[in-house]
């Protein structure tokens, strides 16, 4: 009987299969897959057997590839010139971290606020009615007189009297972290760089004399006047025919030692001129948030 039922079921198996064939409609599926998604790898072949069972053993932890060493950034090549005939005469390297940094507009506002506030010295002081010299006796009665109610002379609403709410010293200087401010010096220095207005010049500034019309010629004649905006020319020391002529140079440019130049000053000139000694010493000054130093003034 076992054997009757299987030879049934299996005749119909084929039946039904022989119907589908023929079925125009299934005709157009995909055959069917005979093997899985799952494939077969073939594992890599170690030459060496006590590699292949190091990674499998509890005694001998694998052994870490070495880290590449980070990359060191290319340097900026900038010009030394000669002054006032701008000739130019070598070049110098900087790092990229120095003197090609991205703009950042907080950080330079940031710099600009504190500097500004560490200048302000807050000396305002006025004298409250306690601070006034006289008498504390009351003017006239509280009642009788039909007039307002009054102390004594030294109130405020009386001429003479004390000052309501008025200014008294105080410090107006903001923190900031010394790496931002760093950071906001270099900035500056990159954003006059990439923008051709950072005119490194060789050490030792001096000129033959100290007249100012003659030197606003020379600042004109190489776009350094006041058509172009003005430019500061920092030096570690400045000689007196030098300081003596840009006294009258009348919105040509501005003379400033490196200990006084600060951010603003670096923003608001058209152009800047610089000792590569005063640079070197600038930026190295303002690098503690950076690893690479620049090397000494030459």
């Amino acid at each position: 009987m076992l054997s009757k039922a299987l030879s049934r079921q299996r005749n119909a198996l084929l039946q039904m299969t022989h119907h589908v064939s023929r079925d125009p409609l299934l005709q157009c599926l995909a055959p069917r897959l005979s093997r899985s998604m799952a494939t077969a790898t073939i594992l890599p072949e170690f030459s060496n057997p006590s590699i292949a069972t190091s990674s499998h053993s509890p005694t001998n932890p694998p052994v870490s590839a070495p880290r590449r060493a980070a990359p060191t950034p290319p340097d900026v090549l900038t010009t030394i010139y000669k002054f006032p005939s701008m000739e130019p005469i070598r070049f110098a390297y900087y790092p990229v971290n120095h003197l090609s940094l991205p703009l950042r507009r907080d950080i330079l506002h940031r710099a600009v606020v504190y500097e500004g506030d560490a200048t302000r010295q807050g000396t305002a002081s006025t004298k409250w009615r306690n601070d006034v010299h006289g008498s504390g006796r009351k003017i006239r009665p509280q009642k009788g007189l039909g007039r307002a109610r009054l102390g004594d002379k030294k109130s405020p609403s009386l001429r003479g009297g004390g000052v309501a709410f008025g200014p008294h010293p105080r410090d107006f200087s903001s923190g900031l972290p010394r790496k931002i401010y760093d950071l906001a010096w270099r900035t500056a220095l990159s954003y006059r760089y990439m923008r051709g207005q950072l005119v490194v010049l060789e050490n030792d500034i001096e000129i033959e004399m100290n007249e100012s019309r003659w030197l606003a010629q020379i600042m004109e004649w190489n776009h350094l006047g006041r058509g172009d905006g003005g430019s500061l020319l920092v030096a570690r020391d400045p000689t007196e025919n030098l300081s003596q002529a840009f006294l009258g140079l009348e919105g040509h440019g501005r003379l400033k030692s490196e200990e006084d130049v600060d951010i603003k000053d670096l923003l608001k000139a058209g152009r800047i001129m610089i000792e590569k000694r005063s640079l070197d010493r600038l930026l190295r000054r303002h690098s503690s948030d950076l690893n690479r130093t620049v090397p000494s003034a030459m």
